[in-house]
């Protein structure tokens, strides 16, 4: 029994480990300030929640996300994220309309540190702008980091079926956190990370409680696969493999006609958001996007901008250096002789059917759209919620594999080139590399780099400049690790004093004669 709680506390302490390094990485960077796309879910939260209003007039100045209904503007994002943020902002908009607000700002204009990250041509610093921005970094760690952390957390527990070492699950939940796009956007206000988590979380549920699927469980699958739609609706590809998936673990129980409880609450999600497009786009069905007056050829492209999969496309997204996934994050190349060996291994077939199924889904959706590069951004963004799926199979790799020599060189180099590429993209500037620059990497990362031109985070705020800016994030990483080893130590040391005091203590046997 003791040998079995140091086991209990030390995968504990495992899942602490892994969402406090995801954490403290997605939340050191801060959001973009000027970022139309985040700025549009913003808006909205603050016009429902200051002004009482889904209209964003007052606001739609910054931002170009914005649809236009009459002589109203209005954001034409999916409005699942904003709606998960409108209850955090209404307990922050106390804070910000403290008086201590004034003195953080007049601490950011003195702040020479502070001051080096603002472009000569901009607004300056003044207090609706900080608590814009305030806000801005605040639902993001609640409405992007905290689910992303969560997802990490749910892929390490989840891995434990298909192997027990820990160190091919670690590997691979860092991969997938920090060696990934997921890593750019966990950091973000954008809807993709909080949707893939959701997508993931459904998956999870059905995956961990195949033995026998619970109402709470069906119940919440349905929740969770629904809001994933009304936050970045792409999903919903991916939302019917899953689904399926439910149905197929429902069948083999022999308990199928209880995925009615699965769907009944999605439809609940489903129409509280037509009521919402009802209200403000005229129809249940209308969405924001086919009023987007920037935007016009774009959303009247095809379907809502997808026509079929084009090459020049189905390249972008993968190998080519603009937006490629595999240039940006070559370590994710290693998942092709993991599914490989996953198949052959003859286990959980219906789980990799899923994995295969919602990366290839996925990636015929983006590669079928007029705008597959996402505008600003970091690598193919529409690809996010399939890479948790996409990275299952690195575990079978490293637990088979790991040992050998060439993986090891081979990971090293894939991923030491995936850390530069992707944390060289995500934290250079002010902004995520435009969509006019063809080779981001080397035209736009590596020239603020050398120019000591990072994004603004923690290290900002206390004084550090430039790259140096990163040193407190190093510190308090290593920090971390030293503590995981430590609290590591203390399960098997209490295992083996466990082992020592039952081998010393009599057995009942003697006693007795």
């Amino acid at each position: 029994m003791k040998r079995l709680l140091g086991g209990i506390k030390q995968e504990h302490i495992n899942q602490s480990f892994i969402f406090l390094v995801l954490l403290l990485c997605y939340t050191y960077i801060f959001p973009r300030w000027a970022d139309p796309n985040q700025n549009s879910r913003l808006n909205m939260i603050v016009a429902v929640v200051d002004d009482g209003t889904f209209q964003i007039d007052k606001y739609v100045q910054n931002t170009v996300d914005y649809a236009k209904v009459g002589e109203h503007y209005y954001s034409d994002k999916a409005p699942g994220a904003a709606f998960l943020a409108m209850p955090f902002y209404a307990g922050l908009k106390v804070a910000l309309n403290l008086p201590v607000l004034d003195g953080f700002v007049a601490k950011l204009s003195n702040s020479e540190s502070f001051q080096s990250t603002l472009r000569a041509e901009g607004s300056g610093i003044y207090k609706e702008k900080v608590r814009f921005a305030l806000a801005q970094v605040v639902l993001t760690f609640f409405v992007a980091a905290v689910p992303t952390a969560i997802l990490g957390v749910l892929l390490y527990s989840l891995l434990a079926a298909f192997v027990a070492p820990m160190w091919p699950r670690l590997i691979t939940v860092l991969i997938y956190g920090l060696l990934t796009p997921a890593f750019a956007y966990a950091g973000a206000f954008y809807g993709h990370q909080l949707s893939t988590a959701l997508l993931f979380g459904a998956f999870y549920l059905a995956f961990t409680r195949r033995e026998h699927l619970s109402v709470g469980a069906l119940l919440a699958i349905g929740l969770l696969l629904g809001y994933s739609v009304v936050t970045e609706y792409p999903t919903a590809v991916m939302v019917g493999i899953i689904f399926l998936y439910t149905f197929y673990v429902l069948v083999r129980q022999r308990r199928w006609l209880q995925i009615g409880w699965t769907i009944l609450a999605g439809a609940i999600v489903a129409t509280l958001w037509m009521v919402y497009n009802n209200a403000i786009f005229g129809g249940p069905l209308n969405l924001g996007y086919s009023y987007s007056e920037l935007w016009v050829n774009q959303h009247h492209t095809g379907f809502m901008s997808l026509t079929l999969p084009h090459p020049a496309a189905m390249w972008g997204i993968t190998f080519g250096v603009f937006r490629g996934l595999f240039f940006l994050s070559p370590i994710l190349l290693l998942a092709f002789p993991g599914f490989w060996l996953w198949w052959q291994s003859g286990q959980y077939r219906a789980e990799f059917l899923v994995a295969v199924a919602s990366s290839l889904t996925i990636y015929l959706f983006n590669a079928s759209s007029s705008m597959w590069w996402g505008g600003f951004a970091v690598g193919p963004r529409y690809l996010l919620p399939m890479l948790p799926f996409f990275a299952l199979p690195l575990v079978l790799l490293f637990l088979k594999w790991g040992g050998r020599l060439w993986l090891k060189v081979l990971a090293g180099v894939l991923g030491g080139w995936s850390l530069v590429a992707l944390w060289g993209l995500t934290l250079a500037e002010q902004a995520f590399p435009p969509d006019t620059i063809p080779f981001p990497l080397l035209d736009y990362a590596l020239p603020n780099w050398l120019a000591g031109n990072i994004a603004r985070n923690i290290g900002t705020i206390l004084g550090f400049r430039g790259v140096s800016s990163l040193i407190p994030l190093l510190v308090l990483l290593v920090l971390l690790g030293v503590s995981w080893w430590l609290a590591s130590r203390l399960p098997a040391k209490f295992a083996v004093e466990s082992d020592a005091q039952s081998s010393a203590q009599p057995s009942t046997q003697t006693l007795t004669t």
